[in-house]
């Protein structure tokens, strides 16, 4: 599975990974993208497995649950 990660953002634009109360974004259309090894250690557990909940959003990939980063993909207030 964790080989496979990096095909799940092909046709992304924007990365976002919830861990716990903090967000980390990623332009994965910047010339700064990090390498793909370190995409799939922000997505996946330690078991080596895609971390839940996982979405594609229009070209906004998200993974993990935050209800700011939620609220923001979905265009709600959070509430």
């Amino acid at each position: 599975m964790k080989e496979d990660v990096p095909s799940l953002l092909e046709g992304m634009t924007e990365l976002c990974v919830a861990k716990g109360k903090k967000v980390v974004r990623v332009d994965l259309s910047s010339e700064n993208r990090p390498p793909d090894s370190e995409l799939v250690a922000m997505m996946v557990s330690r078991w080596g497995k895609l971390r839940a909940p996982a979405m594609r959003v229009g070209t906004t990939f998200v993974v993990g649950y935050n209800r700011d980063i939620l609220a923001s993909v979905f265009g709600t207030t959070g509430d």
